[in-house]
């Protein structure tokens, strides 16, 4: 036999050996999946001579997720399906947690579950919850056990009464997945280390000084300042280990389709939890070439676009996010290309977008910006992203220098500029932010710091400047808005709905001080909370904001992700603009992101003959207004005569 036909007949023996357990809709999907499956195996590992026989053991775990499959869950799978791109509905708003800092445990979740509804929040992230090392555990990104709840935070029953009370809710969880590596504590790197030759396979090893040298010449460092190279030495070997994060996380090495498989029983395991969305955790990372920056290459793509098809088969109901915090235009490479076109993950972040914004709030300019639209523009129908104004992660600067040179200006000059102004280096800014990861040769670095405290709300408090708390508010909610419109999952970070500041008792822990990313990372504290219910504190004021912001999105269907935006080139300089628009409804979004006044002149709201409304400001304007937004500030126009009508009527 040659070619196709191996494969062929492998899995059609697979099929028949589990015939019996499968649906009747199964057959129908199976044969529309398995020709890709089988054409990303072959350009993957069909140089290996058992590939038949690995080709096999993958369809085996993907029948043994199928079977296991629980009904609730199928049916599931089918309600979503009815509602066609589920998770690109305008009624979804998520929200990031840390569950001990959070809530302490898994357990007490559940009698903060009216607290998140009241916001507005019906998507629940919980940020890594599966076993690690407790000083090496890279805030859970460094796994000992992909099957075991950190036993801080409980256990499986107590994850499984969480997501049964979040479904009497109609609540949707999210959990990560760390495809690239996994703690030197786990089972595979210790039987690795034991010299188990079967494990070693598992990893990147070698005993040759001159191969680290050929591999680390042309990769970057993820993390300079505390774990500077890709390797680390094992005395006891006397070989080296691919350690691109951490040393304590060991990169997995899946040109070896024997990862593939475990790690997708690792992903089927998870979707027969109940997960809807799996956060895949640096995805582009997982395949290593030498002679390359060992990022972003096309086989990282296939291996995703092989992990896509193969949760369609078991789990079509779960949406895959590929955490790719890179270039734009990789970054829309995570969504499929080509033949895969909106065939890999349904979800991207949208860290562009992200970082452009704290762009704009430091600059008062939006031309940055507007320049890199183009490319985030090709986004395709049937995805979507994740936005975002702040996560647990860094803020990253990595867009495009072009984009900053047709500005014109310098890309070092300009990156220079926004990180002395988020470090609170530069005269004037009221940011209280700091560096992180700084790279010692280049200067390069990213930038740490909640939502709150890079707005200026930390500087203002501290001396009593309540003008300043004000627009320090003001920029919180303009940063939000932003976010929430633009198209995508909006994802909350936890404390960020109430302006907490920055938390430095991470410089007392030995296991934290290291990483100033912690200090964005509050313990939260509920009794702060409560005073989101006292009218005119800086709580309630954020909170109620951030709700109606919320309410406002989830009573229009044009906020639904139909990658239906378009972007308006020619209003002033620091006014971001565009429209959002389905069926006859049309909403224009203007965000002020200087300290002065704006006016939008009228011939941006030609051919459009009703009035207007600001569903913000609750606000009438006549048919083609000049309009003036205050510093800071935002508009969510509506040309509708019903919701005009409405609006004088009340």
């Amino acid at each position: 036999m040659e070619g196709n036909d191996i494969y062929k007949d492998i899995a059609e023996a697979v099929y028949q050996r589990n015939a019996s357990f499968t649906e009747s809709k199964f057959q129908k999907v199976w044969k529309a999946k398995l020709p890709g499956i089988i054409s990303l195996f072959e350009h993957l590992y069909g140089v290996l001579e058992d590939k038949g026989d690995l080709f096999g053991k993958l369809l085996e775990v993907v029948f043994e997720g199928k079977v296991n499959r629980p009904t609730k869950w199928k049916q599931r799978d089918e309600q979503k399906a009815q509602k066609g791109i589920w998770f690109a509905d305008h009624n979804l708003v998520g929200m990031s947690i840390y569950v001990d800092r959070f809530a302490g445990q898994l357990a007490a979740i559940p009698s903060h579950l009216d607290y998140l509804e009241h916001l507005g929040v019906n998507v629940l992230h919980l940020m890594p919850l599966f076993e690690s090392p407790p000083h090496e555990s890279d805030g859970g990104y460094a796994v000992s056990n992909f099957r075991k709840i950190n036993p801080k935070f409980g256990d499986l029953e107590n994850l499984n009464e969480l997501v049964h009370e979040m479904e009497a809710k109609g609540m949707y969880l999210m959990l990560d997945i760390v495809l690239n590596h996994t703690s030197h504590l786990h089972e595979w790197a210790q039987k690795a280390r034991q010299g188990d030759s079967y494990y070693q396979k598992f990893f990147y090893f070698t005993n040759r000084a001159a191969e680290v040298k050929e591999y680390e010449s042309y990769m970057p460092e993820v993390f300079p300042e505390s774990a500077p190279g890709n390797f680390t030495y094992l005395p006891e070997l006397n070989q080296w280990v691919m350690t691109v994060f951490h040393q304590y996380q060991w990169d997995l090495n899946y040109a070896n389709p024997l990862v593939l498989a475990a790690m997708l029983e690792n992903i089927f395991f998870y979707a027969n939890l109940g997960v809807d969305i799996l956060r895949l955790d640096a995805p582009a990372f997982i395949w290593k070439e030498k002679g390359t920056n060992c990022q972003n290459l096309p086989q990282a793509h296939q291996i995703l676009q092989l992990i896509r098809s193969c949760v369609d088969l078991v789990a079509p109901g779960m949406a895959l996010l590929g955490e790719a915090i890179v270039d734009p235009g990789n970054i829309i490479k995570y969504f499929g290309t080509e033949k895969y076109k909106g065939q890999e993950c349904h979800f991207a972040y949208n860290a562009t977008q992200m970082a452009l914004q704290w762009d704009m709030l430091a600059t008062g300019e939006t031309q940055v910006m507007l320049n890199e639209q183009e490319v985030l523009g090709k986004k395709p129908l049937g995805t979507s992203w994740i936005t975002y104004t702040r996560c647990h992660d860094d803020i990253g600067l990595g867009y495009e220098d072009h984009s900053i040179q047709k500005a014109g200006k310098d890309p070092f000059l300009h990156r220079q500029y926004l990180k002395d102004y988020y470090s609170g280096n530069f005269p004037g800014s009221q940011s209280k932010g700091a560096l992180f990861s700084v790279h010692p040769q280049t200067g390069d670095a990213r930038i740490s710091g909640s939502l709150a405290s890079l707005c200026g709300l930390e500087k203002a408090i501290e001396e009593h400047d309540y003008p300043e708390v004000q627009t320090a508010i003001d920029k919180i909610i303009l940063m939000q808005a932003h976010s929430f419109f633009i198209g995508g999952l909006p994802m909350l970070f936890y404390g960020d709905e109430l302006g907490y500041t920055n938390d430095y008792s991470y410089l007392d822990d030995p296991s934290k001080n290291y990483d100033n990313r912690w200090m964005h990372r509050p313990i939260i504290n509920w009794e702060k909370n409560k005073l989101a219910e006292l009218t005119g504190t800086i709580e309630n004021q954020i909170f109620e904001k951030t709700r109606q912001l919320l309410k406002i999105r989830k009573s229009n269907p044009v906020f639904h992700d139909y990658s239906n935006i378009r972007w308006h080139h020619q209003l002033p300089n620091g006014v971001a603009g565009f429209e959002r628009y389905h069926a006859q409804s049309i909403a224009f979004c203007l965000f002020n992101f200087t300290p002065e006044q704006k006016n939008i002149p009228s011939a941006t709201f030609t051919n459009h003959p009703n009035p207007f409304f600001d569903l913000w400001s609750n606000t009438v304007y006549p048919p083609n207004p000049t309009i003036d937004i205050p510093s800071f500030s935002f508009l969510i126009l509506f040309s509708s005569k019903k919701l005009v009508d409405n609006a004088i009527l009340e």
